[in-house]
């Protein structure tokens, strides 16, 4: 389908059970992957992302299984680090697949590329890779430096470094580090040398190298020290969180829509950092409650503008630039770099199609500034284009709620994390 035509939508209303999360997801897989046992995953998320990392998996001689047509899995560990050495692995768009495989398998001993899409391509890994060379890994770039796609080679991987990173593009250079330094079997040191970004991400990964028996020394957000003689091991079974960045979405047609929504599968007890983006939109009107397992939002009349600093939520802070036109004044969305090495370069996007739709728009180095159309008025008949980027496509579906109708180019880009999203749209928009 190159395009879906959304109707105006009155008020939004009802119940939504959340798909799996990816980053728990990619991070469970790899390290089910690498640990000692079996591993019963359930609620694994079903999308395009987890499905590269499957097929990776598979083809550096993982075994596993699906239960039927269930989202559960049973993962065999492999004990250590692959034991295939040769592979050529395509990852798509998968950051959360690409990143963290190219750490394990620097460190596993064989011959190994690793390729993506176009946009994969211009998303950079040079921060990895120079952390990896400290180690003595052996990585050449078949492409522009700096980016994918990748060759790897077996490599003798020195210990007892400490190995430097940044941490001001992508926390999931950090995020890989951590997963992989454990192969070496030997204390590891990691120094963030600038600011962290997106720490609530790597307390997702720290909260899952736990669950996998691993122990993590962590000195603020600037060094991290993994002791020696560590290894890792299955916890038998593992329940993955419902997606807190998809719950984002329904959480703002709450609010805009008048609701109530509620979302299952998140709640106060989440290792997702994402669930904070409840608290931006409480700032901006929106009535919150929040149980063990689950959010619900709902709203009465237009919100209100805030000037936030979303650095800890950058893909839920997305959904805030669209709750930016249904709220009386200028909201500042600010420390939002990172938007710019993601699916597409969101900033320039984000404004881009924010414009189209009527709102004045300020795009910086790192932040937008949007004021929405005089008297809410949003431009009807629009089509939106969504870069192959799951996110954007999710995020200005919610302009039909401002009771124009909207068109989404390429809406099929949310299999990346969320095939079904249109039909959960539809079933809670009220006419």
């Amino acid at each position: 389908m190159d395009y879906l035509d959304l109707s105006p939508i009155a008020r939004a209303a009802g119940t939504v059970v959340l798909p799996g999360s990816k980053s728990i997801s990619n991070r469970t897989l790899l390290l089910a992957a690498l640990a000692s046992g079996t591993t019963e995953v359930k609620g694994l998320l079903a999308s395009d992302d987890v499905h590269y990392m499957l097929e990776a998996l598979k083809a550096l001689g993982v075994k596993w299984g699906r239960h039927g047509d269930s989202n559960d899995y049973r993962i065999e560990g492999v004990g250590g680090p692959f034991p295939v050495k040769q592979a050529e692995l395509f990852l798509g768009n998968a950051g959360t697949a690409f990143r963290p495989l190219t750490a394990a398998l620097a460190l596993s001993q064989g011959n190994y590329r690793l390729s993506g899409v176009a946009r994969m391509h211009e998303r950079p890994i040079g921060d990895l890779v120079d952390a990896l060379r400290q180690l003595g890994a052996e990585i050449d770039y078949l492409g522009n430096a700096g980016f994918p796609p990748l060759a790897i080679r077996p490599a003798e991987i020195r210990d007892g470094n400490v190995i430097a990173v940044r941490g001001d593009v992508s926390s999931q250079f950090l995020t890989a580090l951590l997963m992989a330094l454990p192969l070496t079997g030997k204390q590891s040191t990691i120094q963030v040398i600038s600011e962290l970004i997106s720490k609530p991400y790597v307390e997702i990964t720290l909260n899952l190298l736990a669950r996998f028996g691993l122990t993590v020394e962590r000195h603020g957000w600037e060094r991290f020290v993994i002791p020696g003689d560590q290894r890792y091991q299955s916890p038998g079974v593992i329940h993955v969180e419902g997606d807190a960045s998809s719950a984002s979405y329904f959480l703002a047609a709450g609010a805009i829509g008048g609701g109530p929504i509620r979302v299952e599968g998140v709640g106060k007890n989440s290792i997702q950092g994402d669930v904070r983006f409840a608290e931006a939109l409480e700032k901006m009107g929106a009535r919150i409650v929040m149980g063990d397992n689950w959010i619900e939002a709902s709203g009465a009349g237009r919100l209100q503008a805030i000037d936030v600093n979303l650095n800890h939520i950058p893909d839920a802070a997305m959904t805030i630039a669209i709750a930016a036109l249904f709220a009386d004044g200028v909201t500042t969305i600010r420390n939002v770099g990172s938007w710019r090495v993601k699916e597409t370069d969101r900033l320039t996007a984000m404004a881009t199609e924010l414009r189209k739709v009527g709102a004045e728009v300020e795009e910086g180095a790192d932040y937008l500034r949007i004021t929405p159309p005089p008297a809410g008025r949003l431009t009807p008949h629009v089509a939106i284009d969504t870069y192959d980027d799951h996110r954007m496509a999710m995020c200005f579906s919610l302009v039909a709620l401002g009771g124009v109708p909207v068109r989404i180019n390429d809406p099929a880009c949310v299999n990346k994390t969320f095939p079904e999203y249109f039909q959960e749209l539809a079933r809670i928009a009220k006419a």
